[in-house]
Parts: structure tokens; sequence; C-alpha cells
């Protein structure tokens, strides 16, 4: 028997009037947990169920560290350029203008100026959805210019990484911003102004090998993938089986790499705890 019957007969309905359900209603975690994208949001996009951090960019980071989400961007327009003229599979300054086109973002870094906890902060944040939030002349020349912010006009400073590595579309000029923000911290650190680096999934290449872990507290949200080559290439170079948990936040505080794990909800009020206590000033 069926559960039910249908009384009339010929039942259309309009294109225009059909119901869809919204994209991103739901979101499914890695472990099978559903969320309702809502509640995600509301918990700063980590899963109640399991305690999933999930990807989030700069407009996200943003919200949760400046007081009323009020910042002001630095260097808002700046754009990369294609000196090589690179082409693989598809022209390099053609994959700038879908990039930008796809995710709204100049680039894959930006820089926030506003107060957290009542007092001032620079935040360069990297975004993974613009070509991996990969590294390359405009991410390094937005970082010094942040930090050359930070020494002119004292105000501590916070990296937070997600990246795949130096963007091999700019060969050199990619390698170079290695070197380029490593000297400007060492600026940074010689004007005694707190550096708190955030290392987010994924941290891995020539951001690893350069600010990520230059910190002068590293700290990681819990889960992230942090290193240098990927599991796999690292097995395959070294012919050994990895540890389990290899490469992961927990992983590399175990052995010495970071110095806290810090989830979303408390990143607000440790970082700015850090900052405190780096300057021995008042514990806000």
């Amino acid at each position: 028997m069926s559960w039910f019957k249908r009384k009339e007969k010929g039942i259309t309905t309009a294109t225009e009037d059909k119901m869809d359900v919204p994209k991103g209603l739901w979101y499914k975690s890695p472990t099978g947990k559903i969320v309702d994208s809502n509640e995600l949001a509301r918990n700063l996009w980590v899963s109640p169920e399991d305690d999933f951090h999930v990807r989030i960019g700069s407009a996200e980071y943003f919200q949760i560290l400046f007081d009323n989400n009020e910042f002001v961007e630095l260097d808002a327009n700046m754009t990369a350029k294609d000196p090589l003229g690179f082409v693989d599979t598809k022209k390099y300054s053609d994959r700038l203008v879908d990039a930008m086109s796809k995710t709204k973002l100049k680039d894959a870094v930006r820089t926030g100026v506003g107060k957290s906890k009542g007092n001032d902060l620079v935040v360069c944040c990297m975004d993974f959805a613009f070509i991996g939030g990969s590294m390359g002349a405009v991410v390094g020349e937005k970082i010094a210019r942040g930090i050359d912010h930070s020494i002119k006009n004292n105000i501590p400073f916070v990296m937070i990484s997600k990246s795949g590595g130096a963007r091999m579309m700019e060969a050199a000029y990619s390698l170079m911003q290695l070197a380029k923000t490593s000297a400007k911290l060492a600026q940074l650190a010689e004007a005694q102004i707190p550096y708190i680096s955030l290392c987010t999934d994924p941290t891995t290449g020539g951001t690893t090998a350069s600010y990520a872990m230059l910190g002068d507290i590293n700290i990681a949200e819990p889960g992230a993938l942090i290193g240098f080559a990927g599991p796999r290439v690292v097995k395959d170079t070294t012919g050994k089986d990895l540890p389990e948990g290899f490469q992961t936040s927990e992983f590399l505080l175990e052995h010495g790499f970071l110095d806290f794990i810090t989830p979303r909800k408390e990143l607000k009020d440790k970082i700015n705890l850090y900052i405190d206590l780096i300057l021995n000033q008042e514990i806000r």
C-alpha cells in the first residue's frame, strides 16, 4: 500500500515558481557531521558537532579580530602583473582575471588596520580562494607595506597565513618575497613591535619557509596542515612511512615548531593577551 495518493492528476508548476533548496543551507564536515550554515557562522565557522575549523577568508578573520568589524584596508587596489608572459594550460594574465572575477579579491592577501579590544592592530590575512593563496609579488609587497605601517605608527602586527606556497607563474619574482618579507620582519623586531603569526589550514611552501614561522609567538588553529612540502612528497622523497598526524598543528606543537594552538573562539582574546604580555602592559 502506498503512503499517499495524489488526488489531482496533471498538476504542473511553472519553472519560475519552483522552489529550490538554497545552496549552502547545510555544511557537511569531513567527519560527516551536518551543520546548519547559519549556526556555523554564529559559531565562527567552527562545527559545533566536532570542532572542525572550516576554512575561511580575510573577510571572516577581520570580522573576528576587529572591534565591530571596523577597519581600514591598505593598498586595496594593488593587483599583480605578468612580467614573464607566463603560459601553461592558459595565460597567467587570464588566470588573474578569472580569480578576481570569481573571488571578488584583488590578490591572495588583504591588510586591515583597526581596533582590536580597543587598541590599534595591523592584520595581514591571506585568502586561499585566490589561486590557492599563492605568494606572488603583490602578496610580498602588501605584507611589506603592512609591516611598514606598523613600524611607522608603532602598532602590533598580525599575519594570518593560508597558502599553498610560492606562485609558480611568477617564478623568481615569487621566491624573492621570502627574503623581502623576512627582512621587513627583522626591521619590525628592531623596532620592538610585537609580531604574532597565525598558521591556518593549509600553511605550506615558501610561506612556511618565511614569514609564517618568524613570529614572536607562532600559533595555529586546531587541525591545520602546516609544513613545507606536502606529506605525499615527503613520503615519496624519504621512502618512509610518516608518523600519525604528521604536519598537523598538534604534531608541530608537540615537536616545538609552534607555541600554542588557539581555537577560533579564543583567537581575539589570545592574540591581544600575547601582545599585552610582550609589551608588558596591563592585560585587557
